[in-house]
């Protein structure tokens, strides 16, 4: 929950009262209302309570069996994520390292591209028929079943996805760990060992339990890594059931798949709750005047650790992609690649000949960027009121904006298929099968991304001038357009891009709400695969990661004009 630390500030005119309300309408209409019709869904049938539709849920054998290869899956990518990403933050935030922020922007990468993408590049380069194994001679045989396509597979690409993710959450608390406990510590005579064992990791048990519970929700929720590695191996997790359910017997089963939307909610939730209930049980306070560790130096050791960090990169970021791209210019998937045979006719076939991804392109582009700027919009007077007010309504606006990031996107695809199946009221027109639900969904889920780095920005502005434009008689609105948005907006933008980064390659909600006309990259992505055409999906996966890679490297260069901790790759 974003925290709202500003004093209480005196009761606001009607006119800024009216504004507090419209915006906590906008944040209910997005990530409360469709929830609200999920749970109604599961519960109520023919206008009266039902437990019909959970009873068959529950008391199938397949929804047992895929809620345990969830929780399986889920569990061993989220220890894979904290053993990976918590050594890495250890040893970039507490040692002596050079190139520390190329470092980090490349360690950070993996997590902006769309697991979908991430999957498919590591098929590429582990199957019998990988261009790249196949220069190298170390293609295995023809009929070998490619290793990934198992649970062990799921949780190796789902640990390395969301490493950056527990890296990013441990070192934001270990760049600010105090200073003279790390020094205490060796003046006493302890050792480096001893020193993380005993003051630094209870003391970031915080940001460690916070990481940990974001891994296992992400990986509790990830559709795109087990649909492309769990389908083909007939390995079925609670997100793939459901798309399966609903593409193969339609709207008809909407009350069961509610109910199993449901089921990966409450687990979902429950990882959050038991997080909540272990930062409750201690006291983790710390007061400390210089924030920001001392590093240890490693001497002798300093050039091999960098060379094991670097190899992490070429190994989990490089040679995949590598495979990936190597894919990319072969004419038919399983012919090696040489001169003779390498060819951009994949490129061209995806960018000039096939209508569907032409139209992914552009309804990527344009429900991202739309989507980023309409919650851009949204952010920066919400975030006003966030930040400099405290009242209880805005305290459960923090709570309800994160609601449909914080749950598996499934469970939003479903409850907004469920709340736009039938015609809107009044206006007699259904959003269902059309690019506006798809719309609608990114506008939810993605909210709190906009938000986050607005507050940021709020919380390191001085609020002198603004408020004495407001001693002055300036109305809200004049003080919003001429102070707080050109302080902001670099904040805003920042975070705009983001969500922009974040929705262009999305699977996990549009894999549910697409229709033809309607598609959009990871969609095109999926099929391809799914059709056996990975030579054109390894194309558009290609142009995807570098559209992120160019927006992520635009970004770190105008990196100086933005608040620190705006960016997440930003040391």
């Amino acid at each position: 929950m974003i925290p709202s630390t500003a004093p209480s500030a005196p009761v606001a005119p009607w006119r800024e009262q009216a504004f507090i309300y419209a915006l906590a309408l906008v944040v209910a209409l997005l990530s409360l209302l469709p929830l609200l019709r999920l749970v109604f869904e599961g519960v109520v049938q023919g206008g009266s309570p039902s437990l019909a539709a959970a009873t068959k849920v529950l008391s199938a054998p397949g929804t047992w069996a895929a809620l345990r290869n969830s929780l399986e899956t889920s569990i061993g990518g989220t220890v894979l994520a904290v053993l990976v990403g918590g050594s890495v933050a250890l040893l970039v935030s507490l040692t002596d390292i050079r190139a520390r922020g190329a470092f980090v922007f490349c360690f950070v990468l993996p997590l902006m591209i769309a697991p979908q993408v991430t999957a498919l590049a590591w098929l590429q380069v582990t199957g019998t028929s990988s261009p790249l194994l196949k220069l190298l001679g170390l293609a295995p045989p023809l009929g070998t079943r490619n290793p990934l396509y198992s649970r062990e597979g799921i949780v190796a690409l789902l640990g390395l996805q969301y490493a950056p993710l527990v890296f990013l959450t441990l070192r934001a608390g270990l760049r600010s760990l105090p200073r003279e406990l790390i020094e205490a510590g060796l003046a006493a005579g302890a050792g480096p060992l001893t020193v993380l064992r005993t003051i630094v990791v209870p003391v970031m048990t915080p940001p460690l339990v916070a990481g940990v519970a974001l891994a296992f929700v992400s990986c509790i929720g990830n559709f795109g890594i087990p649909a492309f590695l769990g389908i083909p191996g007939r390995y079925t997790v609670l997100p793939t059931l459901i798309y399966q359910r609903l593409s193969g017997m339609g709207p008809g089963v909407l009350s069961e798949v509610a109910i199993l939307s449901l089921l990966i909610g409450a687990v979902a939730m429950i990882g959050i709750v038991v997080q909540d209930y272990m930062l409750r049980r201690r006291d983790f306070r710390i007061t400390a005047s210089t924030p920001g560790a001392q590093p240890f130096e490693l001497g002798a050791w300093r050039l091999p650790v960098e060379i094991l960090l670097w190899a992490s990169i070429l190994a989990v970021l490089i040679v995949p992609f590598l495979g990936l791209f190597l894919t990319s210019l072969v004419p038919a998937f399983g012919v090696p690649l040489n001169a003779a045979t390498a060819t951009l006719g994949n490129y061209a076939f995806v960018l000039f000949e096939h209508a569907a991804t032409r139209r992914a392109f552009l309804n990527s582009v344009l429900l991202s960027g739309a989507a980023a700027g309409l919650i851009a919009a949204i952010c920066i007077p919400l975030a006003y009121f966030v930040v400099w007010r405290r009242t209880r309504m805005l305290r459960a606006l923090n709570i309800v904006a994160e609601m449909p990031y914080a749950l598996p996107g499934v469970v939003l695809a479903i409850a907004a298929i469920l709340l736009f199946l039938k015609p809107l009221p009044l206006l007699g027109v259904s959003l269902y099968n059309t690019i506006w639900i798809i719309f609608f969904a990114y506008l939810a889920r993605f909210l709190v991304l906009g938000l986050r780095p607005v507050v940021s920005g709020y919380h390191q502005l001085d609020r002198a001038l603004e408020e004495a434009a407001q001693v002055a008689g300036a109305g809200l609105l004049f003080r919003l357009r001429t102070i707080v948005v050109p302080l902001v907006a670099p904040a805003a933008a920042a975070g705009a891009i983001l969500t922009f980064l974040t929705a262009f390659n999305e699977l996990t909600v549009s894999a549910l709400l697409w229709s033809s006309g309607a598609e959009t990259l990871g969609v095109v992505v999926f099929s391809f695969e799914q059709g056996g055409d990975s030579t054109y999906a390894a194309a558009i996966s290609v142009l995807t990661v570098l559209v992120t890679l160019a927006v992520m490297l635009a970004l770190a260069v105008a990196a100086r004009r933005l608040p620190p901790g705006v960016l997440p790759w930003r040391d």
